[in-house]
């Protein structure tokens, strides 16, 4: 017999594209290889602009999250932040 499957809440979708946009914001602090290109592919500017949106995103979640969850995603923002500051000193 097939299981019933939910739709995708709209939170669901917000927490996927938490993650995208932090695994996006490693790769262009030249933290992680571009999966595309396996290299490491520095951009402080587009990783500033992929941070902010993880941290807008994740703001719009906080609310939705249990304790666990929410320190989990605040400090994934927080390294994210650090790691540029540390970056652009460079």
């Amino acid at each position: 017999m097939e299981e019933e499957k939910a739709p995708l809440s709209v939170y669901d979708l917000v927490m996927f594209m938490i993650e995208q946009m932090s695994a996006v914001s490693w790769q262009k602090l030249g933290l992680q290889h571009d999966p595309v290109t396996g290299k490491l592919e520095p951009n402080l500017a587009e990783a500033r602009v992929a941070i902010d949106i993880t941290a807008f995103l994740t703001q719009q979640l906080e609310s939705r999250l249990d304790d666990e969850d929410k320190r989990r995603i605040q400090s994934m923002v927080r390294d994210l932040r650090i790691n540029y500051v540390q970056r652009e000193q460079q």
